[in-house]
């Protein structure tokens, strides 16, 4: 929607909210609703301002130590919300209310390096030197119960019902019983300006995936974050909750497959030649992919939950491994011709969009930069194949190999580094702390 759009709308009294929002480092939508006037008056021109502890806290949004960037020592001042006003969108699911994704910047308009979007956007500056361009597209999963967050967060998240009993992967049946929401997120979400593909029922007991049309990286990554705030939004309007947890259950967790490709200069496909076949551009960059994949891996996967996912026959991977249409590998190279692309099956639905993306971007410039050979594909079970490197297994192991990647700091800086190794670090400290239900389970009588 452009500003006119909007002015004419408010003029009509069919908009009277404006969401300026962006997107922390939890992946969250965080931000101000505007009267609609103050925002074309005085915001679009001027910004907003929000506490830049919103970049340096815990899940829980506690102040937590460890951060340069914003602390007590620093005063937790402000920093700047300047729109994007390439964002501006109706959100159906809130009826009066517009929405816009805003960029931070210090005082004095420097951006704000630790930012998801900022991380993204020097990503998408360093590819475009060599007269390239990414598009994107994320495959998101979710569980849907029929209880409303209200009620689970009482009951402890215990006894919840979803919405099927039974698996219901690609079946037609099982996705009727969820019509209602599905249909509601898929049109609303048509209204918010993204343009819906598909949607499927999946393996876990009331999961689903709804499909999203392809756009360039930074187009995608917004639209991910409205959509995955929007569709919980709607959920609750129905009564219901869903989760984009990675690991809920000892069942299938929920994936988010992210697809990317290349254009060049003029917009034509680079990763695939005149006969279709992987180009050289291709494989530099899937070569990259694989070599800093255990270092990225906290891009990819932020959370301690985030690594229950990897189990052998789990459909999440377990081995650094690459293959032509083989979901046993982390990365799987799908689609014949202009479509020819790879798919990133490694981040869990609880990813934030943003780095994984610009962690992609950068392994894949490492692996043009130094003209990477790719390996031999793997032609059966990546999880039965000990040759290869394995996928970290927890946020400890991936959190060391962040902090010693000089790839990750040549690539992001080492202030950006340590940022996101500080928030691991807050969230390993947090857990190791916790007493769990399995605890008490196998301890309280028995030991």
């Amino acid at each position: 929607m452009s500003l006119d759009g909007l002015r004419a709308l408010v003029d009509a009294g069919e908009v009277h909210t404006v969401a300026l929002a962006f997107t922390d480092m939890q992946g969250r939508l965080q931000g101000k609703r505007f009267a609609a006037r103050f925002f074309l008056d005085e915001v679009v021109e001027h910004g907003a301002e929000a506490c830049d502890y919103l970049l340096a806290v815990d899940v829980d949004l506690n102040t937590v130590d460890g951060y340069a960037f914003s602390s007590w020592a620093t005063g937790y001042g402000d920093f700047a919300m300047r729109p994007d006003l390439n964002t501006l969108r109706l959100t159906p699911w809130q009826p009066g209310t517009a929405q816009v994704t805003a960029d931070l910047a210090r005082h004095g308009g420097h951006p704000v390096d630790a930012a998801p979007r900022q991380m993204l956007r020097r990503q998408i500056a360093r590819l475009a030197e060599y007269g390239l361009a990414a598009d994107i597209g994320t495959e998101l999963e979710f569980l849907v119960f029929r209880d409303t967050y209200e009620s689970a967060w009482l009951g402890g998240y215990r006894g919840l019902t979803p919405a099927n009993l039974y698996n219901v992967d690609y079946s037609m049946l099982g996705t009727a019983r969820v019509e209602p929401l599905l249909s509601r997120i898929r049109l609303e979400m048509a209204g918010a300006g993204l343009t819906v593909e598909s949607a499927k029922g999946e393996c876990n007991l009331g999961q689903h995936e709804i499909a999203f049309r392809y756009a360039d990286a930074l187009t995608t990554c917004d639209q991910h974050s409205v959509y995955k705030t929007g569709a919980k939004e709607i959920a609750a309007q129905l009564g219901c909750a869903l989760t984009f947890m990675a690991k809920y259950d000892e069942r299938e967790g929920n994936s988010c497959h992210i697809h990317l490709s290349l254009r060049d200069a003029v917009g034509a496909p680079a990763f695939a030649d005149r006969d279709g076949r992987m180009t050289d551009t291709m494989r530099h960059f899937l070569a990259g992919q694989l070599v800093a994949l255990r270092e990225f891996s906290l891009l990819y996967a932020p959370n301690i939950n985030s690594y229950k996912r990897y189990r052998p026959g789990s459909f999440a991977p377990t081995a650094v491994a690459w293959g032509r249409d083989n979901r046993t590998c982390a990365y799987r190279v799908v689609g014949h011709g202009p479509s020819l692309r790879m798919e990133n099956r490694v981040p869990g639905g609880d990813v934030n969009p943003y780095l994984a993306v610009a962690g992609m971007l950068a392994a894949g410039l490492y692996g043009l930069q130094r003209k990477l050979d790719l390996p031999a594909p793997c032609l059966g079970n990546a999880y039965a194949v000990d040759e290869y490197g394995r996928v970290p297994g927890s946020l400890r192991e991936a959190a060391e190999l962040w902090a010693e990647s000089e790839l990750a700091r040549d690539a992001f800086g080492g202030d950006v580094v340590d940022h996101y190794l500080n928030m691991a670090r807050v969230e390993q400290a947090a857990y190791d702390g916790a007493v769990t239900d399995w605890e008490r389970y196998r301890s309280f009588e028995r030991m």
